[in-house]
């Protein structure tokens, strides 16, 4: 694209800043009028009663009955005939067991996905990475390969690998892992073009063999580099891994999808909390590591 737009000097300077400001306002103002005219921009019956009541529910996460909730309350029917007692602060300690659980399934999720996305992505980077100097085949393949893998949604990856392997963990990791392989791939190579390619003729210029240039030149200087992106991409993954679950993979996606499908508002906002807990110690930790390393 970058190639395009040097071979038209219009497109240079604040004139072809403007012109593609201009282009995409035109598009903008196309989407919209799209779903205007097909009427796809309803915000529904009763948008401001419907808010009200969601962010009431909300501001009452379900954990808080653990100690608040009722322990005698009453459900009857319509006639007031008493249907069953239960126990709310009972009801809400178990769940929050059951989310405690599925939480460690999320992180398991997440932590073997990007481990194996990683350990998959390095050769393809090797293979990647224009300063190497790969044959063209291999560096071909590898980028298309890449491509394709970043091109496909983790959630599509899920639904097929479900179909596969069948509901559970497992077909998570593997969703995560193919996914995250592409970027994976495409940030490690970057991190080796961005290199002194000094060091590494140098290296060659010895007679050593490509996998010899590789450990002796290569990978000392980009291995702090790719603990910091493998890093970033597990903290990534731990977020996208609660999503699984609405496929089958289980752990916390699971929850949310029954939440969710049953209006529990207060549930879904513990849900919520906890999965913002995990990536913001997460991302703590991570950034500690991060700064270790410079």
């Amino acid at each position: 694209m970058s190639a395009v737009l040097n071979r038209w000097p219009r497109w240079q300077g604040r004139g072809g800043f403007a012109l593609m400001i201009a282009i995409y306002g035109l598009l903008v103002a196309a989407c919209l009028w799209s779903l205007w005219s097909a009427g796809d921009l309803s915000l529904g019956r009763n948008p401001w009663p419907n808010l009200v009541k969601t962010v009431s529910e909300f501001l009452r996460p379900s954990v808080v009955d653990v100690w608040l909730g009722n322990p005698a309350l009453e459900y009857r029917s319509d006639d007031g005939r008493l249907l069953r007692v239960e126990n709310r602060q009972a009801v809400e300690a178990q769940y929050l067991t059951q989310m405690a659980g599925a939480a460690w399934t999320t992180f398991q999720i997440a932590t073997l996905g990007s481990l194996l996305a990683a350990v998959l992505a390095m050769p393809l980077a090797v293979l990647s990475a224009r300063n190497l100097r790969a044959p063209l085949w291999a560096a071909w393949a590898a980028r298309r390969t890449l491509d394709a893998c970043r091109a496909v949604h983790t959630l599509v990856f899920g639904l097929v690998l479900v179909g596969i392997v069948g509901l559970g963990p497992t077909a998570g990791i593997l969703a995560i892992a193919l996914h995250s392989m592409g970027t994976y791939g495409k940030l490690f190579a970057e991190s080796i073009e961005s290199l002194d390619m000094a060091s590494i003729e140098a290296v060659r210029g010895v007679g050593a063999s490509p996998l010899q240039t590789f450990f002796w030149s290569v990978w000392p200087n980009v291995l702090p580099q790719w603990v910091s992106t493998h890093l970033y991409l597990w903290e990534y993954n731990i977020r996208d891994s609660t999503i699984l679950g609405l496929v089958g993979a289980g752990g916390l996606g699971l929850l949310i999808s029954e939440s969710v499908s049953l209006f529990q508002w207060g549930r879904l906002s513990t849900l919520l909390i906890v999965v913002v807990v995990m990536v913001t110690s997460f991302d703590a930790l991570s950034r500690r590591i991060r700064k270790a390393l410079l």
